[in-house]
């Protein structure tokens, strides 16, 4: 007997919406990287302004090129080609790496510059929150290598990785919109928690999904989730700390 299947029916819409969702996700978290930096960086290059050293360009480089791996990863399992996206995976893993690298080589330029513009303590200060998420960045990700294994935990963990990154692109509006003009150095470190909670919403969104679908979140975006806002409330607090400024010094003094 030949069973016909509506493709067209709500459960069949359901089923490809769930399994192109991380891809749409994906998209979003480019779209937010690239619109989030158009202000400060895209529009300011294309107009031959932007004079900003190496290190800069270069971070910049491998953080979008980021969003731009992870769109095309999620698409390659959302379109079922698993052996291609785990061959894929090893370019990953590259560059994750380097991004930690960067990510750190850029908090240290920071606490370079502001030292040389007489703002020391405030780059110490300041130093936590690229410093924290490049590190929030690498532990989630090297969670999702270790759960490689288990699809559902591994691509809420990559989506919650790139999520991690987003916070600085979602400040760039409001440094440029909403900020009055300041003092050249590095900003108060309470003002980067309201851009971080905006582009966490992305999370909520993939929190309401997971209710339609499963019933329920996954462990990964609860305990996740509740991290990465810890992650950034705690900063304001321990980055006045003598116990920061000794850690982010020993740092810098390193890096001299």
């Amino acid at each position: 007997m030949t069973i016909l299947i509506d493709r067209n029916s709500p459960r069949a819409a359901a089923k490809v919406e769930a399994k192109f969702f991380h891809f749409y996700m994906a998209l979003s978290c480019m779209a937010v990287a690239f619109l989030g930096f158009a202000p400060t960086y895209w529009m300011p290059m294309a107009r031959g302004s932007l004079s900003s050293p190496p290190v800069v360009h270069l971070h910049g480089l491998l953080f979008f090129a980021w969003t731009l791996y992870f769109v095309f990863q999620s698409w390659l399992a959302a379109s079922g080609r698993i052996a291609r996206h785990r061959s894929v995976g090893l370019i990953g893993i590259s560059l994750a790496t380097a991004m930690t690298m960067m990510g750190i080589v850029a908090s240290i330029s920071v606490m370079k510059r502001s030292a040389a513009i007489g703002q020391a303590s405030e780059g110490l200060t300041f130093a936590i929150v690229p410093l924290s998420g490049i590190l929030f960045f690498a532990v989630v990700f090297a969670l999702a290598i270790i759960c490689l294994r288990d699809r559902e935990t591994h691509k809420r963990l990559m989506l919650l990785a790139s999520i991690s990154i987003l916070d600085a692109a979602v400040a760039r509006w409001f440094l440029t919109f909403l900020a009055p003009p300041g003092p050249v150095g590095p900003p108060p470190v309470p003002v980067t928690i309201a851009p971080a909670l905006v582009a966490y919403l992305l999370l909520v969104v993939a929190i309401v999904f997971d209710w339609r679908t499963r019933g329920r979140p996954h462990p990964v975006y609860i305990y996740g989730g509740l991290a990465l806002v810890a992650v950034k409330l705690l900063n304001w607090p321990i980055s006045t700390s003598a116990a920061w400024h000794s850690v982010a010094g020993g740092i810098l003094a390193l890096a001299q």
